[in-house]
């Protein structure tokens, strides 16, 4: 448990943003309720009596620090991340704290460790965007999976979503992610993020039981694309969704998560495959767990324990697997979370 640290969480008041809340509290801190919509802070805050409420617009750098003040390190939960990653993250440098998001866009990613890695780095902060279900989880679940491998010819990731029900800030980020690239698709091949204007493929993937042999969009490419290859000496990562579940993420017509338990979780399941292949020889690691949303909230809260507790392998920018240790992160999150090692795809 937390010795009741302080936690500012930007956006506490979304979807993803109130599972952070709940999972700090539930884990000892103190989380600080901060975000751009003041109204919509206070309106949590009745819910979590005693919590401190403190707005900030995002282009506001006094409101930011006063946000922050006192803090002992910030979670970004707010997007489009294209508009609120880098603010927040030089308020946490003004502050010398430490700041860790959970941004799915490529694009705003990307920018954070084109951007501050240098500066984090000399101030010897850590900075870790994407600690989330898309670009953490399949990071550090294919860090553990490459184990005593120094490099690897390909990396895939497939997602086996039985349907996924998206939440307004998945449509604005989605949208602003395709403004920002031209409406053209990236993936990560040749060792560089590659912008095209083709379809992506159908494929089949082998998942394992129960989800068995699915449909999926061959690159589907989502955060890990970024994270991966950040610290990893892989030339091609490819990512993988189930049709259905792509088709529910597009459609303009998909309802919201909706919950179905005491913690606010949906009915969602996913099933998390990856392989890395070296040569001929594959090695394979599978993740399970419920609601893509919820589950983002133990990944970047044990993230913050383990920065504050100084648990970590480097300082600067680093993605999950980089900065953490990979196979105890990861036993560290069940139950929300279940990891085993399988063996070659069939």
């Amino acid at each position: 448990m937390a010795t009741g640290q302080t936690v500012a969480v930007y956006g506490a008041y979304g979807h993803t943003g109130r599972f952070v809340v709940a999972q700090l509290r539930e884990r000892g801190f103190v989380p600080v309720l901060s975000g751009r919509d003041a109204d919509k802070l206070r309106a949590l805050a009745a819910s979590h009596p005693g919590l401190e409420v403190r707005p900030a617009p995002v282009d506001d750098p006094a409101a930011l620090d006063r946000a922050l003040a006192g803090a002992a390190a910030v979670v970004n939960c707010a997007g489009p991340f294209a508009t609120t990653a880098a603010p927040v993250i030089e308020a946490a440098l003004r502050a010398g704290i430490p700041y860790l998001d959970v941004a799915a866009e490529i694009e705003a990613n990307a920018d954070t460790f084109a951007h501050f890695a240098d500066r984090a780095r000399a101030a010897g902060t850590v900075i870790v965007p994407a600690m989330a279900f898309y670009g953490g989880l399949g990071d550090l679940v294919a860090t553990a999976a490459m184990g005593d491998w120094t490099k690897a010819d390909e990396v895939h990731i497939a997602y086996g979503l039985n349907g996924w029900h998206p939440t307004p800030g998945t449509r604005a980020a989605g949208a602003v992610s395709r403004e920002r690239r031209g409406g053209r698709r990236v993936r990560f091949a040749n060792g560089r993020l590659e912008y095209r204007d083709d379809a992506a493929p159908t494929l089949k993937w082998d998942f394992p039981d129960p989800v068995g042999t699915r449909s999926v969009i061959g690159e589907f490419s989502m955060a890990d694309v970024v994270t991966v290859p950040s610290h990893l000496a892989v030339p091609e990562v490819r990512t993988y969704m189930t049709v259905e579940a792509a088709g529910d993420v597009t459609a303009p017509d998909t309802p919201t998560p909706a919950a179905v338990d005491e913690r606010g979780r949906s009915s969602q399941t996913f099933l998390v495959d990856v392989v890395v292949r070296s040569g001929d020889t594959e090695r394979r690691a599978v993740a399970r767990g419920q609601d893509i949303y919820a589950v983002t909230a133990p990944l970047v809260v044990e993230a913050v324990h383990r920065v504050l507790t100084g648990r970590v392998r480097a300082v600067g920018v680093a993605s999950a697997g980089s900065v953490f240790d990979a196979p105890d992160f990861l036993r560290s999150l069940a139950p929300h979370i279940t990891v085993e090692t399988l063996g070659p795809r069939p």
